[in-house]
């Protein structure tokens, strides 16, 4: 049975999102002059519903992560069922509650090989936080603890602490904050389309691969602790890297003995076409952090696979890893994620968007987007998805002579036509639910271009 529908008044509750609420990585004063957000109420399979009565197809699966889609009954049974038994116990004082020691076994055996054991959190941020202090400690434990250094990528995406956002290489948000802490070097995204219009693609993979070997042999190997990246970059622009950058990055951290972290918050749980995106490009990190997927959303969770050797080093040396949060291990949390990957196992939903819904969706988008005259690049793959926007056919030349203007104008456009995506510099980007079906797919190609053919006369007097 579906929950019913509650009647809001949406009047009241945006005049209390502007007197009240803060939404997150909002422009406040735009959110006042709109006299509020929009009031999102009630959603089912991969469609959301606003407090004005608009049915939007969410293209991006809420915030990269409702991969089983919305209203599973029994995701809120598992909630229900485990917070009459044990709504909440910590894992400090050694002690763990059944569902994370049930969940970490199962994440572990999806994790495959040598990333056998897993640290929860709440957040992908958080996630990132536990690698940051865990790296560091184990190679002190190590005895060297001159290894300190993250290498990162311009443009890359870690969260929204202090510490995500350091490692990761958003410029725009290092400004906010005195950002990033030392310690963290940055080297060139693996952005073919933007970065290196024309370029061969095994060229430039091998030349953007290099970047990380030279920041090594520049601030010294026996500096260096990790280096991490998304497999995809998400919040990027769904930036794939060539073939062969993946290898090439992982025999660079092997030659010098560095930590390699794959941030697969976005990319893990089916994105990818596998369990993780490590998995698709066929590389073994030592780290992984994953969130999003691991609960579709319904409640907040997130993890850190971590490799065998690396547990090892923190039993043979002992003493305190003096981290974690209240809800490391949250049970009710845990619970809803067991069931969650059930689900995904038993509609054999990684299979399907490997080797159905992702497929169908590259060749809607090279059929029926790549030739539209304002669209310079139309990627995807798995069930991610990319529309570059350009001022001239067969360039990378931006509207207005710069990235951004033309993003929000085509973003804009899809949210009024009933299609909700993200508008990531002149990138709109798509991440629907894994459940979407091949008419949900031609309908969210066929918002997308007609949003384009509306933006056509708004984006040529820019």
């Amino acid at each position: 049975m579906n929950a019913p529908i509650r009647n809001y008044d949406i009047a009241e509750l945006r005049r209390q999102d502007v007197a009240h609420h803060l939404p997150a990585q909002a422009d406040h004063r735009l959110i006042a002059e709109m006299g509020g957000s929009r009031i999102i109420t009630r959603a089912e399979g991969c469609v959301i519903h606003d407090g004005d009565g608009n049915a939007i197809l969410d293209g991006m699966a809420g915030l990269w992560c409702v991969n089983v889609g919305y209203g599973r009954q029994e995701l809120a049974q598992a909630a229900y069922d485990q917070m009459l038994e044990l709504p909440y116990y910590n894992t400090f004082f050694k002690t763990a509650s059944p569902p994370p020691i049930e969940l970490a076994t199962k994440v572990a055996g999806l994790m495959g090989g040598h990333l056998s054991h897993v640290f929860f959190n709440s957040s992908g941020s958080e996630a990132n936080d536990t690698i940051f202090r865990l790296v560091r400690h184990y190679w002190k434990l190590k005895g060297q603890p001159s290894r300190k250094i993250f290498i990162g990528r311009w443009n890359g995406y870690h969260g929204s602490t202090v510490a995500g956002v350091s490692l990761g290489g958003m410029k725009a948000m290092h400004a906010q904050g005195d950002l990033p802490i030392p310690g963290i070097e940055h080297v060139m995204q693996p952005y073919l389309f933007g970065d290196a219009f024309g370029e061969d693609p095994a060229r430039f993979a091998a030349r953007a691969a290099q970047a990380i070997e030279d920041r090594i042999l520049q601030v010294g190997p026996e500096n260096v602790a990790a280096f991490i990246g998304e497999p995809v970059q998400g919040a990027g622009g769904v930036i794939i890297p060539p073939d062969g950058y993946w290898p090439a990055v992982e025999a660079i951290c092997r030659k010098y003995g560095i930590l390699l972290i794959c941030d697969e918050v976005i990319c893990g749980f089916g994105r990818l076409g596998q369990w993780f995106g490590h998995q698709h490009y066929g590389v073994k990190p030592d780290l992984i952090a994953m969130a999003k997927g691991l609960s579709s959303g319904y409640l907040p969770i997130s993890a850190v696979g971590v490799a065998d050797h690396i547990v090892a080093e923190l039993r043979e040396k002992g003493g305190d890893f003096v981290h974690g949060y209240t809800y490391s291990g949250h049970p009710t949390c845990a619970a809803v994620a067991i069931r969650n990957l059930e689900i995904m196992e038993r509609e054999k939903l990684v299979e399907r968007t490997r080797e159905d819904t992702g497929p169908y969706l590259a060749k809607a988008f090279a059929d029926r987007l790549a030739g539209h005259p304002l669209v310079g690049e139309a990627r995807s793959l798995g069930l991610l998805g990319a529309v570059e926007i350009v001022a001239e056919k067969g360039t990378n030349r931006r509207f207005g002579g710069e990235e951004g203007k033309a993003g929000p104008v085509v973003r804009d456009l899809c949210i009024k036509n009933g299609l909700m995506v993200r508008g990531i510099r002149d990138t709109i980007v798509c991440c629907p639910p894994l459940i979407i079906s091949h008419a949900q797919i031609d309908e969210l190609v066929d918002i997308l271009k007609r949003s384009l053919d509306e933006a056509m006369p708004i984006l040529k007097a820019l």
